[in-house]
């Protein structure tokens, strides 16, 4: 099971001081997040791509290339990557180039973005996004699983014998997990393909997020990829944390009240109950994430989001250290001691090359028995 922390990249104001920091300083506020997260043991730090105020990640492989460099065992991935309205050739070659700097420790996250009008400053159409979405990405895995690609397709211009450069390290492309959180369609082009499906359901109820993650099941067996309870999930949520629970709420409350993702509607204690947020003890985070597991099956991966509101960096800082020391070593030895043999674990470059090994090794043994008869 791996943990770990997303960030929307947001520039909110402090409710409690009135201020507003910098651009600049949040850039550098969600690097010093990312080196804290292996600090505390987590194994995942994702940044988010935004194009738009009051956000400011519109670079991840920017980002994740400067987070590799500092740190040795993070695994960095994106929350999401816009497949829309990103080229693929691009996407193919700022990914296989991050992968080779970071030694493998890459993934990343397909997703359609959350901003209508990030299309046309992008050239494209919102009523092509599923369109957009299923046509890149299957020139996407093509780019990176062929050495020479000829391509003809209704959004961008023809290739004529392209090599995307660097090929991916070890002939191995990054793990992708399709990130949506209403779009059936998304959850089914990730059981076509086998890979992973993320659903980010900070803003939506068990039975919505449960119905996303029972279809994406369902397909992922009907292709043959595994049994359904072999598919590879990961999940969102939001926590934050105070010894005492009362504590917790007083404290966040406000943040919670001016947030651009989600304030000035529901209150947080209707949010609460509707949603995966939990604020209060670290037992209580302990008690509601272990839940996930009854109502969507064993799971490969949960990410939270800790860092936006105008929560100070120092706030963000011990909310990460009562997560490393407190709340993921229990969780962690919960989840795995409950994981069947037969459900995998969270795909790595490591597991994916290894993989990779096997099949080509199987493929020369047929080859080898079909020439000996």
């Amino acid at each position: 099971m791996q943990f770990g922390v997303f960030t929307v990249g947001d520039v909110t104001e402090d409710p409690m001081t009135g201020t507003t920091i910098s651009e600049a300083e949040r850039i550098k506020s969600m690097v010093t997040i990312a080196l804290k997260a292996e600090e505390v043991g987590l194994d995942v730090f994702a940044t988010g791509e935004h194009h738009n105020p009051p956000f400011v990640p519109s670079s991840p492989t920017t980002m994740l290339g400067y987070v590799a460099a500092k740190t040795s065992k993070l695994i960095l991935s994106t929350s999401t990557t816009l497949i829309t309205t990103n080229d693929p050739v691009k996407i193919a070659e700022d990914y296989a180039m991050l992968q080779h700097l970071a030694d493998g420790r890459v993934d990343l996250m397909m997703g359609r973005g959350n901003t209508g009008p990030v299309y046309p400053w992008f050239g494209q159409d919102i009523r092509n996004g599923i369109a957009l979405a299923v046509e890149n990405y299957a020139l996407l895995r093509r780019l990176w699983r062929e050495d020479v690609v000829d391509w003809e397709g209704q959004f961008r211009t023809p290739l004529q014998g392209f090599t995307s450069t660097p090929r991916p390290l070890d002939d191995v492309p990054p793990f992708v997990w399709h990130g949506s959180i209403r779009s059936p369609e998304i959850a089914e082009q990730a059981a076509y393909y086998g890979d992973g499906f993320f659903h980010n359901n900070i803003f939506w109820p068990v039975s919505h997020t449960k119905q996303m993650i029972d279809l994406y099941r369902r397909r992922f067996e009907h292709y043959g990829h595994g049994a359904a309870d072999q598919a590879i999930v990961g999940l969102g949520g939001q926590v934050f944390m105070r010894k005492n629970s009362q504590d917790a709420v007083r404290e966040f409350r406000p943040y919670f009240d001016n947030a651009p993702v989600y304030g000035h509607g529901p209150s947080l204690e209707e949010f609460s109950r509707e949603t995966p947020l939990t604020v209060g003890s670290p037992q209580q985070v302990i008690e509601r994430t272990l839940t996930f597991r009854e109502h969507f099956g064993d799971y490969q991966r949960q990410l939270f989001l800790m860092d936006h509101a105008g929560l100070p960096l120092k706030t963000v800082l011990e909310q990460l250290d009562i997560l490393g020391s407190e709340v993921v070593p229990v969780l962690r030895k919960e989840f795995d001691s409950l994981r069947p043999a037969h459900v995998p674990e969270a795909p790595t470059h490591a597991s994916l090359k290894a993989a990779a090994e096997r099949a080509r090794s199987l493929e020369t043994l047929e080859t080898v028995e079909a020439g000996d008869r």
